[in-house]
């Protein structure tokens, strides 16, 4: 189908097929309604993680409360919408029974250090994953895996994985998952391209406290976006820290080695990532606002149509605009208190032009020698063009956007990092917006 820069896409058949099934078997009495109650899922929890009943630090019930308020009123979630969601919030909850279970057996993961991370800080769409990824090739850093951000926490049988006499299910769960994924929305290969090995970043364990911008990308929920903008998320980046460590001993990689972190949520929350790991090491990316805004808004639009009949593009392209604008604004001041030799910054079009130069900066700032990580980087840049089937192809004006709003927003940052600038951007031919990040 051709690209259209003035209508953003519909969603699947699939999700359309599945969402007539499921209500036509609500109303047969043949599947239960979802329930979104917090003493509800907690008790599915408990049931599937065989009577565990220890949720570890309470922070987590206010923004899953929340969380569930804003669905309530606000998501207008389809039948496959509110399914999902229960799922997905009896999954969190059952992987934090497990989580408990694991750091009361084995307390030695709770004390693994966490010396010295290596934190890739930027918008959505900024060429934070292109970062993440070259860095992860490198043996000398610790990285998340896909199947570990959708599996986080090992069954209670991992001992076994451990001894060699078993193996871990995680993986060709997350290949399912993944499968499912695409059959709801193809689309997310062009935008995010993944496999279950592939490094992945750390937000689904900000998601294991019921806070973070993931949910914002995939229910209308303004009302709990709001209300978390003006937490302090410091619990939510320490219980994170120990889910680090807890995938770092299901690794059985030596807790020496430096973790490579990244998540355009860091953005908001640089001094809640500073009260838990206060010797990070800060890469912060840079890129044409407009382009970010645009597929900010493109990755937002593509997973809420999955769950929602009845979602706006052009209040999809506000929301956007907004958050990537407090984005840069909460980074800008945060940097304020930051030792600028601690940081550097990185433009996503000099990535572009030469990355072997670029990440040359890079580890002289990391004070490491490339050369022993430049044959996996390469290796990584041949996989990422065959996992990266199609082009993210979007544009501003789908989402009720110019080119002179954004810019208008943004101009404080552009000025602060002089963000080289995309002269023709907005949608018109499509050029330019088959870029991703």
């Amino acid at each position: 189908m051709a690209f259209n820069p003035t209508t953003p896409p519909r969603r699947t058949p699939f999700i359309d097929i599945m969402d007539k099934g499921l209500r036509a078997g609500r109303r047969l009495g043949a599947i239960a309604p979802a329930r979104l109650d917090a003493d509800f899922l907690k008790e599915q929890a408990i049931e599937q993680a065989g009577g565990l009943e220890d949720f570890g630090d309470p922070w987590f019930e206010q923004p899953l409360q929340k969380l569930l308020d804003a669905i309530e009123s606000e998501a207008r979630l389809n039948a496959a919408g509110d399914l999902s969601a229960m799922l997905q919030f009896r999954q969190v909850l059952f992987h934090r029974l497990l989580s408990e279970y694991w750091f009361r057996r084995h307390p030695e993961i709770l004390e693994r250090p966490m010396r010295s991370p290596v934190v890739i800080v930027g918008p959505m769409r900024s060429g934070t994953t292109r970062m993440h990824r070259l860095l992860a090739s490198d043996r000398r850093f610790s990285h998340m895996r896909s199947f570990e951000t959708i599996s986080p926490v090992p069954r209670r049988d991992f001992e076994a994985v451990l001894a060699g006499e078993a193996e871990d299910f995680r993986p060709v769960l997350a290949k399912r998952i993944m499968r499912v994924a695409r059959l709801a929305n193809p689309r997310t290969l062009s935008i995010h391209p993944t496999g279950p090995m592939e490094p992945e970043e750390e937000l689904g364990l900000l998601v294991a406290s019921m806070y973070g911008m993931k949910h914002e990308a995939q229910w209308q929920i303004p009302s709990y976006g709001r209300w978390s903008e003006g937490v302090d998320a410091t619990p939510a980046y320490a219980y994170m820290a120990d889910q680090l460590r807890l995938i770092g001993w299901s690794q059985q990689v030596s807790s020496i080695r430096p973790w490579i972190l990244k998540t355009p949520q860091h953005m908001l929350d640089l001094p809640a990532l500073l009260n838990v790991f206060p010797d990070a090491r800060l890469i912060f990316t840079h890129r044409d606002p407009q382009q970010v805004t645009g597929s900010a808004a493109s990755l937002a639009w593509n997973q809420t149509i999955i769950y929602s009949d009845d979602v706006d593009p052009n209040a999809v392209g506000q929301e956007w605009l907004r958050k990537t604008h407090l984005q840069v604004t909460r980074m800008m001041e945060a940097r304020k208190t930051i030792a600028p030799e601690r940081m550097i910054d990185v433009q996503y079009d000099d990535m572009d032009r030469d990355w072997r130069g670029t990440m040359d900066r890079v580890y002289d700032f990391l004070g490491l020698e490339i050369e022993p990580a430049v044959p996996a980087m390469e290796d990584y840049l041949e996989r990422s063009r065959a996992l990266k089937r199609k082009p993210h192809r979007y544009s501003l004006e789908m989402f009720g956007l110019t080119p002179g709003e954004v810019l208008e927003r943004m101009g404080d940052y552009i000025r602060a990092f002089d963000v080289p600038m995309e002269s023709n951007f907005g949608g018109g031919d499509g050029k330019r917006a088959a870029r991703s990040r």
